[in-house]
């Protein structure tokens, strides 16, 4: 867990783990997230009773979030709160204003950024830089509303000088990643982590040696087994929200971040292939 930009960021990683918590542990995250101000101040017994669960549910559930105990947890939590982003305008309602909808939805917008920035680990992304520099090739696959943020980061890693597919179709993904090797990238978005086109693709993929780099909002997800670096990006989806534009900023966001960083610490290559490619639809413009 990166705790590194402000004190720590337990219920952002709690959200991200969610879906791949028990019954049970979700239970008590669900007590946690509801008020977290009083579990500062609780005993453990005191959450596992207000959950309905047993003291051993709640020690498991710290453990998952990578604490030693609850004593460390509620520390975590603790420094979390001083630093919290918190947003006051509230669900957007019938009767607002247009200025008022507007202003809500940039403040949702910016403490979604603000999260996947505390979900940010600078190895991972390192290790995905370093893995895409040495690629013969790097394909991005995504189906849904993933296969749009595949085929930006397709675009941009384009024009940066590598060597880049972007595929959406899951009969074109199945054939391709049995075609794979061991110095070619995979790079699959996928908000739920859990599309088995995508998780079938990456199986199959990693079976010949390729390596696998996933972004996903799910750090406990399907996809993420099979993954050799984990990129996370913070959204809250329910099943009516699928393919949400904030989901979408998020994985902008990430991505931003690693072509950024990217073109930063190989200047040499991406400076030339920048200008070259800027170059090459010069005439297309007026």
């Amino acid at each position: 867990m990166n705790k590194g930009i402000e004190g720590s960021h337990t219920l952002v990683m709690m959200d991200s783990m969610y879906n791949s918590l028990s019954r049970t542990e979700r239970k008590i995250a669900e007590v946690i997230q509801r008020d977290p101000e009083s579990v500062v101040y609780a005993t453990l017994t005191d959450l596992a009773e207000k959950a309905g669960a047993g003291d051993a549910s709640v020690l498991r559930l710290c453990r998952k979030l990578g604490f030693q105990g609850y004593q460390e947890f509620k520390l975590s939590l603790a420094q979390e709160l001083v630093h919290r982003v918190s947003s006051e305008a509230g669900e957007i309602q019938a009767d607002d204003t247009l200025a008022t909808i507007a202003s809500k939805i940039t403040l949702e917008n910016k403490s979604f950024l603000e999260n996947t920035l505390a979900l940010l680990d600078v190895q991972e992304m390192q290790r995905a830089i370093d893995a895409m520099q040495r690629a013969g090739k790097i394909y991005f696959i995504g189906v849904g509303s993933s296969a749009f943020t595949a085929e930006d980061a397709k675009y941009r890693f384009m024009r940066l000088g590598f060597n880049t597919e972007c595929i959406t179709d899951s009969h074109v993904m199945a054939m391709a990643a049995t075609l794979m090797r061991p110095n070619d990238v995979l790079f699959a978005v996928s908000t739920s982590g859990s599309t088995k086109d995508v998780v079938d693709t990456v199986r199959s993929a990693k079976e010949n040696g390729a390596y696998f780099i996933c972004l996903t909002s799910h750090a406990k997800s399907p996809i993420t087994q099979y993954a050799d670096a984990v990129l996370l990006s913070y959204t809250k989806e329910n099943p009516l929200e699928g393919g949400a534009f904030k989901s979408k900023i998020t994985q902008i966001h990430v991505l931003d971040i690693l072509t950024t960083a990217t073109s930063m610490q190989h200047k040499e290559q991406t400076n030339r292939a920048v200008e070259r490619t800027a170059k090459a639809v010069m005439d297309k413009l007026y």
